[in-house]
């Protein structure tokens, strides 16, 4: 009878143990990498000697580190879509940093979850560029698209139970990008492990054709890779719905016919949905089990939401049935100070920072996202416009896409919407960026080429693309077959577009194309276009803007005016590296002057702009500029208001300046953009005392409601004498998993607490206990810098400092130090 017992306990272990062997796994590699900046071909062999390499963990950007130089990268180049007619040297263009030639990364791991009958997958979220993978010394693939995700299927050149080494080149190439690309495997590369019948990477695609707020129904798709010689009949999936809170809802089983094609196909109803939307980002999971008779084979889990997306001719977008303004930002996929390596911390610090700001979508301009933001987005609710190209058939760039454009368009274009059709965030793909091809011969086939395939593999999200040849796409097909007309700029075709073109709806696809440098501001306050400085800065008035562009309010007017238009992305939400427009040639220039938001992270007055008028259920008063001026005594120096309120009384010590009230009686029709000077239209929307003298003291505005009523007040003061440091972080509370990251705002200020704008004091950073210190900004385009040198002068009194976690949890302590003036310290928590 003992024996017995021990019989039935041995075969219930076995049985545990088969069924746990034949569930998928998958983890990532993140450490133990070895790189070098060398290349030869040895270096893809098991062999190779590379612990004399740099030890570095991944997601890595090898050129982030630099240094800065102008010869990084240095193009001789006339930039068409400036304006441009000769070429002429452009040394920030791409950011200054060392991007260009090759690296090479390799590590091993240990392949003990597979055994004969496996397949195993490498999976790439992006690697840049051209890589090329070996696998135990063959070559496994390649993927020459630097931001696009591929996986490849090694199982040829693995054998169970033994180590497997990976070897990955990658190259850039000079002249390939307008803006600062990132270097390396910059962002996550996953092994999976599964049996020989399974659900492929990226095999699932969810849809809600019907939504209501009774019911929705949901179509689950799911493909099966299974033996060549293998019955349909044998296989069976078994799905399992959970709600947002990860409760069971509903279950369905279903077989596979020989006429299914290999795919699944189940329906649910789900009774009183919880739906997806900016507001209430709900995500359901779908748990799909495959079965090859009685024998688990695989389990893939999809997580999507419920929600409709339409556009209605005349009227705009519509999300579960309720018309939706995009409010949207244009964001590069640099994370500033630490360049293009991915960090879910630093992604969802720059998504809170953009809602707050009352946004609500972002247009990943000019390339495929990582999935870290996808699946934010997803969570935190965000739209996204996904983008793919910057260059099809014609060249913007020598070495750009157009070198790849025939052979591999279509296969990363498959790539993104596999891979993001399930996203409910995602409600619109974007099939290009101001591309030449819109004036070519056969630019209108390219783009029906393009959407055909959008089409063909989600046939339920719109279409658009960002044209900036406006007159000629609304007179030669191009833009009329697009599902959603996107201009970037070109406000003056939009009535010539409405009129011609069938669609009957417009989205600013890339607006304002505003410049200025936080804390910095220029006198007389005047309307500029391309306006250059001996410092290489453009005014926080936000009154300057490009010779192709204009200012917010040009697009807020043609938004709120126009029924037509259903919404902006504003370029761009974050300064980035490279573009460092309008000083091309001007060298230390190196980073953009258009975002909302400074390369440190840290909001430029505009935000306040954006936020008074997107943000409608938060009080936003704003005063611009600082009020510390010396030598500027006497002096005509403007002060503006931004707030949503819409009157506000100014005082200067005590001394009323006058009420100014935002003047809704302008309007798009009654104004014009024939003086490049003229305010006007910033009067609907801003408040501007223009003859306000600085006299140092105070500055204190009351802001009045609809009524007339004090509704709330702020005040500003003249900065007395640099007297201590202040931190600020974004997160006190972070995760011991050695990737976390706290965002510290390091100000120097007087002994009363007001901010010195003048402060250039270098600060030194010094962490202690379970952290360390990361990176810094301070948001200067011209500051050449280390970034990851443990110090960096303050830029408009303000830099940014970064501190990562360990995998240790515990206390941190970050330290920030300067000569002159008392020194402080902030503690964090790792758990």
């Amino acid at each position: 009878m003992k024996r017995f017992g021990l019989l039935i306990l041995f075969c219930c272990f076995v049985g545990l143990f088969s069924l746990s062997a034949q569930m998928r796994s998958e983890f990532l590699l993140e450490k133990n990498w070895r790189f070098t900046r060398g290349d030869n071909p040895g270096y893809s062999q098991v062999g190779f000697d590379d612990s004399h390499w740099q030890s570095v963990s991944v997601p890595h950007d090898w050129a982030i580190y630099g240094p800065f130089s102008p010869y990084n990268d240095s193009q001789e180049v006339a930039i068409a879509q400036d304006g441009q007619q000769e070429a002429f040297p452009q040394a920030g263009r791409t950011g200054g940093l060392p991007f260009v030639g090759v690296g090479w990364y390799r590590t091993q791991f240990e392949a003990s979850l597979f055994f004969p009958g496996k397949k195993i997958f490498l999976l790439f979220d992006g690697a840049m560029s051209y890589a090329e993978v070996y696998v135990n010394g063959n070559k496994a693939g390649n993927w020459p698209y630097g931001y696009n995700s591929f996986y490849m299927d090694i199982t040829p050149w693995v054998k169970p139970g033994k180590p497997v080494t990976l070897a990955v080149r990658l190259e850039n190439l000079p002249e390939s990008s307008r803006w600062y690309p990132g270097a390396g495997l910059y962002r996550n590369v996953h092994v999976i492990v599964t049996e020989d019948a399974h659900i492929p990477i990226w095999g699932t695609a969810v849809t809600t054709p019907v939504v209501k707020r009774e019911f929705a129904r949901v179509v689950l798709k799911t493909r099966i890779a299974r033996p060549e010689r293998s019955e349909p009949s044998r296989y069976r999936l078994f799905t399992e719905l959970r709600n947002p809170n990860g409760i069971k809802i509903l279950d369905l089983q279903s077989d596979l016919s020989e006429f299914d094609m290999d795919c699944f196909t189940q329906e649910l109803i789900v009774r009183t949905p919880r739906l997806w939307s900016p507001d209430t980002p709900e995500l359901y999971t779908a748990v799909s089990r495959l079965y090859d008779g009685g024998l688990l084979k695989d389990e893939y889990t999809t997580t999507f939401g419920i929600r409709s997306i339409g556009i209605i001719p005349d009227k705009g977008f519509f999300l579960n049935g309720e018309k939706v303004k995009f409010k949207g930002v244009c964001n590069h996929h640099d994370l500033g100070p630490l360049g293009a390596a991915v960090n879910d911390a630093a992604i969802r610090r720059q998504i809170r920072m953009l809602k707050d700001m009352g946004c609500n979508a972002i247009r990943t301009s000019h390339n495929m996202p990582a999935p870290e933001l996808v699946k934010a987005c997803d969570e935190m609710g965000m739209m996204l416009m996904a983008e793919t190209f910057d260059e099809w058939a014609t060249a913007k760039c020598r070495n750009g896409y157009h070198l790849l454009f025939g052979e591999w368009a279509e296969k990363d274009l498959v790539n993104l919407i596999r891979h993001y059709r399930n996203n409910p965030s995602v409600v619109m793909w974007c099939i290009g960026n101001e591309v030449p091809d819109q004036q070519t011969e056969n630019g209108a086939k390219l783009a029906r080429f393009l959407q055909d395939i959008c089409h063909r593999e989600d046939p339920t999200r719109p279409v658009t693309q960002g044209m900036d040849h406006g007159l000629a796409v609304i007179n030669n097909n191009f833009a009329a077959l697009m599902d959603v007309v996107g201009f970037n700029y070109r406000l003056f075709v939009y009535g010539d577009a409405y009129k011609k073109l069938p669609q009957q709806i417009l989205l600013g696809s890339e607006t304002a194309s505003t410049v200025s440098s936080r804390g910095v501001y220029k006198f007389p306050v005047v309307r500029k276009a391309m306006a250059q400085y001996d410092d290489h800065q453009s005014s926080g008035y936000d009154v300057e803007h490009c010779s192709w562009s204009n200012l917010p309010e040009d697009d807020f007017l043609h938004q709120e005016d126009l029924p037509y238009t259903i919404g902006e992305f504003v370029w761009t939400g974050f300064d980035y590296l490279g573009e460092p427009t309008p000083y091309y040639s001007n060298w230390p220039s190196h980073s953009s002057l258009f975002g909302i938001i400074d390369l440190a992270g840290i909001p430029k007055d505009r935000y306040y702009l954006y936020r008074s008028h997107w943000n409608k259920t938060a009080k936003t008063l704003h005063i611009l500029p600082h009020w510390t001026w010396p030598g500027r005594e006497g002096e005509v120096t403007p002060v503006f208001v931004y707030t949503n309120y819409p009157s506000a009384e100014l005082f200067i010590n005590g001394v009323s300046q006058g009420i100014r009230t935002k003047d809704t009686g302008i309007t798009l029709e009654g104004t014009a953009l024939d003086s490049v000077t003229s305010l006007e239209r910033l009067k609907r929307y801003r408040l501007m005392w223009m003859d306000t003298r600085y006299t140092p003291g105070s500055l204190r505005v009351v802001a009045y409601d609809k009524n007339g009523k004090a509704a709330t007040e702020k005040e500003i003061h003249t900065a007395g004498k640099p007297h201590h440091i202040e931190l600020v972080a974004d997160r006190r509370r972070l995760v011991a998993n050695g990737k976390d990251l706290s965002f510290i705002l390091v100000k120097v200020v007087d002994k009363d607490g007001n901010l010195c704008p003048n402060a250039t004091h270098r600060i030194k950073f010094s962490t202690r206990g379970s952290g360390l210190y990361r990176a810094a900004a301070n948001g200067d385009p011209v500051n050449l810098e280390s970034f990851q040198a443990p110090q960096m002068q303050l830029f408009g009194g303000q830099l940014t400092a970064i501190v990562q976690t360990t995998e240790q949890p515990g206390p941190i302590v970050f330290e920030a130090s300067a000569a002159g003036v008392n020194k402080a310290e902030i503690e964090l928590i790792s758990e």
